[in-house]
């Protein structure tokens, strides 16, 4: 098999979203680790033009979002067209396309909650957060609502969907990297608590990297 890259972190819940996949339809990888999130130079991010994670490598071929990278490695592991796994793309139920569309969202609000509030230590009063986070908030509610509707419309026997694996990372890291609170949400907390059982999700806990060693030198 050629060999297979992924450049990520074992943090980002972009990252466990590709990494799940991969345990989960069977395909081997190696995880490439993102040192330094403020750089700037794409040599850092394996490539990636836009400073962004991740990004899995197919031999000389570099592929850019996490969904993207989904389909890849459907296709990787014989199994695009397989109907007990699910890929967004193929998705008909208008439902679940708005309930996948706001988990993105929200995976997105994420990312800018933690890096802007927690890591650059910027304002969260800002009129920029607050309404990201409010926007997050509303779109978490409107999951937790319709949780089961949008459950029951994903096709049925299936092995795994994005929108499950998706779902569950991005839960999880609010947990993880808190920036809202879950309270108002017992269906999204009930659901991950299930999910997590399941292998793929305990081989791909969150956690920070550890740092590279530094070489002593003589």
């Amino acid at each position: 098999m050629t060999p297979i890259l992924l450049t990520g972190r074992s943090a980002s819940h972009f990252t466990r979203v590709a990494r799940i996949f991969a345990h989960e339809l069977a395909v081997p990888f190696e995880l490439d680790i993102v040192q330094d999130l403020t750089s700037l130079d794409a040599a850092a991010y394996g490539g990636h033009p836009a400073l962004k994670l991740p990004t899995l490598h197919v031999g000389d071929t570099q592929i850019f979002g996490t969904d993207n990278i989904c389909r890849k490695l459907a296709e990787i592991a014989g199994r695009e067209d397989d109907q007990r796994v699910v890929l967004s793309h193929q998705v008909s139920s208008d439902l679940v396309r708005a309930a996948q569309e706001l988990v993105w969202h929200a995976m997105a609000v994420q990312v800018q909650l933690v890096i802007g509030v927690q890591v650059a230590k910027l304002s969260a009063e800002s009129m920029f957060f607050t309404k990201a986070a409010a926007g997050m908030h509303g779109a978490l509610g409107w999951l937790d609502e319709r949780l089961d509707h949008v459950l029951a419309a994903l096709p049925s026997p299936r092995d795994v969907s994005v929108f499950e694996v998706t779902l569950f990372c991005l839960v999880e890291h609010v947990m993880f990297r808190p920036t809202i609170s879950l309270d108002a949400f017992p269906q999204l907390r009930e659901y991950a608590t299930r999910f997590a059982a399941r292998e793929s999700a305990q081989r791909t806990v969150f956690r920070f990297d550890p740092a590279p060693a530094r070489s002593l030198g003589r």
